[in-house]
């Protein structure tokens, strides 16, 4: 099982990688500028996961492979960028791939330090979220998050399922594969047919003067 969440860990941040680097290559950003984003991307989600689980000093920084995977991914985004952007709508491909992946670990490790149920799920969606949340802040953006298609909900969906897998001892790789595809379909069919919550419109506001996310 340690093995299994390693890699799911490591999948996460490779992906949550290309997302950032995919981000800083359209801003046309340097080398440099695109390997910090791709690490903020890829890491942040877990940094806070562990600083608030007492997980220290956090996995990111103390396993040289988390490093690896998103240089790895930054540097084939910079140089390889015309490959990645053959995929539909990269970025949010990526992303959502990303969020799958460490909201479901991240759960499931929270419930690994003892964390109540509620709360573990919680903190599966606060991993999942905090990569493209550093991302967008980094670019200067509302992060996504707080402005698109069913995000956040579609991250505690699948923290959810790993969290109500472990109370009904469903085998782990059964739940953290359940929750995942749950969390990624979710979002990819918001994306798709434009799933939201209500957007916040000032007094006299149309809805065509709301920005689309």
């Amino acid at each position: 099982m340690e093995v299994l969440l390693l890699v799911l860990d490591l999948i996460g941040t490779f992906v949550f990688a290309l997302s950032g680097a995919t981000a800083g290559v359209r801003r046309r950003l340097d080398l440099f500028g695109v390997l910090v984003l791709s690490f903020a991307a890829a890491n942040s989600g877990g940094v806070v996961r562990d600083l608030l689980i007492g997980a220290v000093p956090p996995a990111a920084v103390s396993d040289w492979r988390y490093l690896a995977a998103a240089t790895a991914a930054g540097l084939i985004t910079f140089y390889r960028a015309a490959l990645i952007e053959r995929l539909r709508n990269p970025v949010r491909v990526f992303d959502a791939a990303g969020l799958a992946l460490f909201a479901v670990a991240g759960a499931h490790k929270a419930l690994a330090f003892g964390l109540e149920p509620v709360m573990a799920a919680v903190l599966g969606m606060l991993t999942g979220i905090g990569g493209g949340i550093a991302r967008d802040l980094l670019l200067a953006e509302v992060p996504l998050v707080l402005r698109a298609e069913l995000y956040a909900l579609a991250a505690l969906a699948g923290a959810a399922v790993v969290v109500a897998g472990s109370l009904l001892q469903v085998p782990l790789p059964l739940t953290l594969g359940l929750g995942a595809g749950l969390c990624f379909g979710l979002r990819l069919m918001a994306i798709r047919h434009g799933w939201r919550l209500p957007i916040a419109r000032p007094p006299g506001a149309s809805p065509q003067d709301v920005p689309d996310a």
